[in-house]
C-alpha cells in the first residue's frame, strides 16, 4: 500500500533524498538503505522492506543473487557502487564479461515466466539507467540523482499499478453488460419483425430506459431504493408490458400534468425529463416468464447498478446491443487507463497541478478566493469528442472535472474554517436563493459530442446523466446536504450525424471550445467503403476543393485530424486523438501531415509512441496505436511518452513522433543521394503453380528428373531469415519444346495460365507467358533486404546471393552491391533511420525502398574510410559463417547473438558513425535519438539545396 502524496510532497522528499545520498554509495553496504529510502520516502511505499526483495537467489551455472526484485511492478534492480560505469562490461565470477544490463538480463532469463521483469533498472547511486524490456534493444532512459526532484515521475513505474477500484468497476460494468445482453436476447425474440430497423431501434431504447430505471432506484434518484423493483413485482409477467408502458408515461409527465387519480405506486415516481422517456412510439413486446425473471430478480433485485462505471458501462452497453460487435466478440471499450493517456497530458495534469498550488496557500482568504476562481475556470472549460461513440471520453472527463470541483468545494468549506457546519449552511442557503449560487458550477452542458450512430448517442447522454448522479452524491457527502438530481436537464450537446460532413461550428462555436479529444474510427484506406473513401477525398482537399495527392491512400482517422486542424486554426484550442500508428510511419506520414503543418501551422505538443491498445473484446486483435496531442498555438513544454510510462521532454516533435526536425519524406523511385539502385524482387503471380515447396521437391524431381536444371532456390524475407527451403521453376529462355517434353512442368505451366485468366485485366495479360514470373530478375550477384522483420532485432539481417537463387517480392535487392553498401546499410546508423521512418506491420519493421532506402542520407567518405567499412562488413559475414547451422533469426536474436558477431557489428557501427562524424564518447556521444536528428538535418539540407 502507498501513502497518498502530493506533487509538492514528492518533490520535497526527492530533494531530501538527493541531499542525503549525494557523493556516497557502496554497493554491498548501502544499496538496501538507498532503495528502501527511495521507495518509502519519495514514492510513499508504506512497508518498503516487504515491497522489494533483496539478494534473491538465482541459479545459473553457479549460485548468484539479484540485487533487488519488485514483484508487483515487475522490476529487477542491478546496483553498482558509486563511480562505476553502468555501460562498461565487468568480468564475472565464471570468467565471462558482461555489462550490468547483460548481467541483469541473464538473471531474468532464469526467473519464472510470471516473474520476469518489464523493467531493468541499473544504479550506481548517481544515475538510474532504465531499460524497458518491451524494447530490449533500445537505449536506456537515464535519470541523474541530482535531477530527481524534477524528474522523480520518470521512476513512477516502480510503484504504479492499476488501481483495484478501477478493476472492480470494470468487473461490475461487464457484469451489467451481460445482464443487458441477456435481456436483449430474450426481448428480440418477442418482436414480430426482429430484423426491421424500427424494431431494433425500439429495443435499444427500451433497454436504455430499463437500465436507467434500475440505476435510478439503486442510486436513490427515485427517492427510495428498490422503487422500480417494488413497483414491478406487483404485476405478473403477462401484465409487465402494460405496467412498463404506464411507468414510462409517468416518468415523462410533470407532476402537475398527471392524472389526479393516478395509482399511488405510479404517482410516487418523479418526473425525469431529458427526453429519455419522451418518444411514445417505441414498440414494446410482450414479456415471457424468463425475461420477467431476468429483469425483476437478476437485474433489478440482485444487482447493484449504482456501482457501475459510467465510463466503461456506456461502451459495454452499446457493444452489447450492437449486432456487429456482438458477432465479433462484444464488449469492446476503451479502458479508463487508456482514456487517461489522452486526457491527462491534454489538460488534467495541468489542472491538478494548479489546484495543488492553490492548496498550498496558507492564508485562508487568499486561498478561498483562488479556489473560487479555480472552480469558475472548471465551469468555463468546454470539451468536444467529434467521434464520441457511447461517450466514454466525455464521461470520464466529466467525472474528473467534477472530482476536481468537489475537492475545491471540500477545501473551501473545510480547510481553515472553524465553523464547518455554519459554512455548509451558508452555501446551502445561497443555493436555495439563487441558481447562480449553486455550489456545483460544472455542468454536462460543457460537454459536446458528435456520433453517427443514433443509439450510441442515446447511450452517451445516459452515461453522462449517470456520471452526473454519481458526482452529485459525492458533493452531497461533502456538504452534508441533499441536492436534487431530477428532473434531468435537456442538453442537446450530443449530436447525431456524420462528423466529417458537418461544420463543427454548428455543434459548438470554436470561440467557445477549449479541448477536443477522442478515439476516431480505426480503418485503413484499403478497408474503407465507397462513402468513407468519398469522405477522405472531400476532407483532404486544398482550398480549391481539389483532393491532395495520395488523399485516397491514408487511414480514415486522418480526416479527423484535418477537420480538427481546420477548426482550431488560430485559436487556443488543444486536441488529442488516439490513432493507429500507421499515420506516423512509412509512406503515410507526408500525405497525412504535410497539409496540417504547412496549411494550418499545427504543433504536436505531446505524444505516446506505439503501444498496444487494449480492450475487453473477447476476440481481441492487437491494435498498435499512438496518441497525438496538437494545437495551433503550440506548447513550450513538449513531451514524448515511449513505453507508456516515462515522459521525455522534447524541443520539437515531428510527425514521426521524434524529437527531431520536421521533415516530410517523399516516396521516391530513385535514391536522393548517389547510391546503387534498389529494386523489388520477383512477384510470382502464379497461383502457386510455379513454386515447388520443400516437401514436394524430391517427389517432383523423381517424376520429372529433366526439370532439375530449371529449378532454383526461392528466397524472400521468411525464407532467408528462417532458412526455409523453397524452390521455383525458372523457365526463362526455355523453349516451348523443352517445356512440352516435361509433362509435370507443362501441367504446372498450364495451371498457372488458367489461374491468371481468372484474374483482373493486368493479371490476365500475364497468361500470355504462363511459364514466367511476373518479373524475371535474376542477377549474378545481389544483396537481399527482407521487407518484414521482427522489431526485437537490433539489426535487420541482410545477405548476399547469386544467380542460383531467385528473390521474391517479399524482399528488395541491390544488384552488384559491395561490402561497402552492406556495411553502411547494416550499421546502427541506417537501422536508426529505418526504425524512425519505416512503416510497420503491427510492430514489425516494414522496410521500403521508396521511403527508407531512397531517402537515406549517405555519408561522404574517404577511400580509407570506405576500405575500413568494407573490412568490418567482411568481418560480420565471417562471424556468421562460424555458425553454419544457425539461421539469421538465431544469429540476430538479442539473447543468442554470438560474441564474434556482436563485436563485428560494434566495430562496423563505430566505423560508420565516424564516417558521419558522429562522436562516440563524452558528453557529445551520439545515441539513437541524436543519430536520427543528425540524419534528419542532413536530409533537410539536401532537399533544401
Amino acid at each position: 500500500m502507498n501513502k497518498q502524496m502530493t506533487e509538492v510532497e514528492q518533490k520535497k522528499e526527492a530533494k531530501k533524498f538527493v541531499e542525503s545520498w549525494k557523493g556516497r554509495g557502496y554497493e554491498k553496504g548501502e544499496s538496501q538503505s538507498f532503495w528502501l529510502s527511495l521507495l518509502g520516502n519519495v514514492f510513499g511505499v508504506v512497508s518498503p522492506e516487504a515491497y522489494i526483495d533483496f539478494e534473491r537467489q538465482v541459479k545459473l551455472d553457479h549460485t548468484s543473487f539479484i540485487d533487488g526484485v519488485i514483484n508487483e511492478t515487475h522490476v529487477v534492480v542491478e546496483q553498482k557502487s558509486i563511480g562505476k560505469d553502468l555501460r562498461k562490461a565487468i568480468r564475472q565470477s565464471d570468467g565471462s564479461t558482461l555489462t550490468p544490463f547483460q548481467q541483469a538480463k541473464r538473471y531474468s532469463s532464469e526467473m519464472t515466466y510470471d516473474e520476469r521483469p518489464r523493467w531493468i533498472v541499473l544504479s550506481n547511486f548517481e544515475e538510474f539507467h532504465i531499460y524497458d524490456m518491451n524494447k530490449p534493444s533500445g537505449e536506456p532512459e537515464v535519470v541523474l540523482l541530482e535531477n530527481l526532484p524534477t524528474e522523480y515521475y520518470r521512476l513512477s513505474f516502480l510503484t504504479n499499478q492499476k488501481k483495484d477500484n478501477i478493476r472492480k468497476e470494470e468487473e461490475i460494468s461487464i457484469k451489467a453488460g451481460d445482464l443487458v445482453g441477456k435481456l436483449y436476447d430474450g426481448l428480440i425474440e418477442q418482436y414480430h419483425d426482429k430484423t426491421s430497423a424500427e424494431s431494433l431501434h425500439s429495443l435499444n431504447l427500451l433497454c436504455v430506459r430499463l437500465v436507467f430505471c434500475m440505476y435510478a432506484e439503486d442510486a436513490g434518484l427515485f427517492g427510495n431504493r428498490d422503487m422500480f423493483y417494488d413497483y414491478l413485482k406487483n404485476y405478473p409477467y403477462n401484465i409487465a408490458r402494460q405496467a412498463i408502458i404506464e411507468l414510462f408515461e409517468v416518468l415523462n409527465t410533470k407532476p402537475e400534468d398527471r392524472d389526479p387519480y393516478l395509482n399511488a405506486d405510479l404517482a410516487q415516481f418523479p418526473y425525469v425529463n431529458g427526453g429519455l422517456f419522451e418518444d411514445k412510439r417505441i414498440e414494446i413486446p410482450q414479456f415471457t416468464e424468463d425475461i420477467y425473471e431476468t429483469l425483476l430478480n437478476q437485474a433489478s433485485r440482485d444487482f447493484d447498478w449504482s456501482k457501475i462505471s459510467p465510463t466503461i458501462f456506456g461502451a459495454v452497453f452499446e457493444s452489447t446491443l450492437n449486432p456487429e460487435t456482438r458477432r465479433s466478440g462484444g464488449m469492446h471499450y476503451t479502458s479508463i487507463e487508456n482514456i487517461h493517456k489522452v486526457i491527462d497530458p491534454l489538460f488534467l495534469n495541468d489542472l491538478k497541478d494548479e489546484l495543488e498550488k492553490v492548496r498550498q496557500i496558507g492564508e485562508v482568504t487568499k486561498r478561498n478566493n483562488k479556489l473560487a476562481g479555480f472552480q469558475q475556470k472548471l465551469a468555463s472549460l468546454t470539451f468536444l469528442d467529434p467521434a464520441c461513440g457511447s461517450g466514454n471520453f466525455l464521461t470520464e472527463t466529466y467525472l474528473e472535472i467534477r472530482r476536481l470541483e468537489n475537492e475545491t468545494i471540500r477545501l473551501n468549506v473545510k480547510k481553515g474554517n472553524k465553523d464547518i457546519e455554519g459554512q455548509v449552511k451558508m452555501l446551502f442557503d445561497e443555493a436555495l436563493e439563487s441558481e447562480s449560487s449553486n455550489p456545483i458550477k460544472v455542468s454536462i452542458a460543457q460537454f459536446y459530442g458528435i456520433e453517427i450512430n443514433d443509439f450510441a448517442s442515446t447511450v452517451a447522454k445516459t452515461a453522462l446523466w449517470i456520471a452526473e448522479a454519481q458526482m452529485l452524491k459525492e458533493t452531497e457527502e461533502i456538504l452534508y446536504m441533499k441536492l436534487d438530481f431530477l428532473p434531468l436537464k435537456s442538453y442537446a450537446n450530443i449530436v447525431t450525424g456524420n462528423s466529417l460532413r458537418m461544420d463543427w461550428n454548428n455543434v459548438v462555436q470554436k470561440s467557445q471550445m477549449r479541448y477536443i479529444m477522442g478515439n476516431p474510427p480505426f480503418l485503413g484506406y484499403s478497408n474503407q467503403d465507397e462513402e468513407q473513401a468519398k469522405d477522405m477525398l472531400t476532407i483532404y482537399a486544398d482550398r480549391d476543393g481539389k483532393p491532395y495527392r495520395r488523399a485516397g491512400k491514408i487511414d480514415y482517422v486522418s480526416a479527423w485530424y484535418f477537420k480538427a486542424s481546420e477548426y482550431i486554426n488560430a485559436t487556443q484550442i488543444h486536441c488529442a486523438f488516439v490513432s493507429t500508428n500507421s499515420i506516423t510511419q512509412g509512406d503515410q506520414v507526408t500525405p497525412v501531415w504535410k497539409p496540417l503543418f504547412e496549411r494550418f501551422g499545427i504543433s504536436i505538443d505531446f505524444c505516446y509512441r506505439s503501444f498496444i491498445w487494449t480492450s475487453e473484446a473477447k476476440k481481441k486483435a492487437a491494435v498498435h496505436c499512438v496518441i497525438i496531442g496538437f494545437s495551433s498555438e503550440g506548447r513550450s513544454n513538449k513531451y514524448i511518452y515511449d513505453g507508456d510510462t516515462i515522459p521525455k521532454p522534447a524541443t520539437i516533435i515531428n510527425p514521426y513522433l521524434l524529437n527531431a526536425p520536421v521533415i516530410f519524406l517523399e516516396s521516391r523511385s530513385k535514391p536522393l543521394y548517389p547510391s546503387l539502385k534498389m529494386t523489388t524482387g520477383n512477384r510470382p503471380a502464379d497461383g502457386g503453380h510455379l513454386i515447388i515447396e520443400n516437401d514436394e521437391y524430391e517427389e517432383f524431381i523423381k517424376k520429372e528428373p529433366d526439370s532439375k536444371k530449371y529449378i532454383k532456390r526461392l528466397v524472400g524475407a521468411d525464407e532467408y531469415i528462417n532458412n526455409k527451403k523453397r524452390y521455383c521453376l525458372w523457365l526463362v529462355n526455355v523453349s516451348p519444346t523443352q517445356i512440352r517434353s516435361m509433362p509435370e512442368v507443362l501441367k504446372r505451366v498450364s495451371a498457372c495460365r488458367e489461374d491468371r485468366l481468372k484474374g483482373a485485366a493486368d493479371r490476365r495479360k500475364l497468361a500470355d507467358t504462363p511459364h514466367l514470373f511476373r518479373e524475371t530478375r535474376n542477377p549474378n550477384s545481389y544483396m537481399l533486404i527482407p521487407l518484414t522483420s521482427s522489431e526485437n532485432r537490433r539489426y535487420i539481417p541482410f545477405g548476399f546471393f547469386g544467380s542460383d537463387t531467385i528473390p521474391t517480392n517479399a524482399a528488395t535487392i541491390i544488384e552488384n552491391a559491395t561490402l561497402y553498401e552492406f556495411g553502411i546499410l547494416i550499421s546502427n546508423v541506417h537501422m536508426s533511420w529505418m526504425r524512425a521512418v519505416a512503416g510497420r506491420l503491427e510492430m514489425r519493421y516494414r522496410y521500403s525502398k521508396d521511403i527508407v532506402y531512397n531517402n537515406f542520407p549517405w555519408p561522404e567518405v574517404s577511400e580509407e574510410q570506405k576500405e575500413g567499412i568494407k573490412k568490418s562488413g567482411q568481418m560480420i559475414l565471417k562471424a556468421r559463417s562460424l555458425y553454419p547451422d544457425s539461421t539469421p533469426a538465431d544469429l540476430y536474436n538479442e539473447v543468442l547473438m554470438p560474441k564474434e558477431l556482436r563485436e563485428a557489428h560494434r566495430l562496423n557501427d563505430k566505423l560508420v558513425m565516424q564516417a558521419y562524424n558522429m562522436p562516440l564518447s563524452g558528453e557529445e556521444r551520439v545515441n539513437e535519438e541524436k543519430c536520427v536528428q543528425i540524419l534528419f538535418e542532413m536530409y533537410k539540407n539536401k532537399v533544401g539545396e
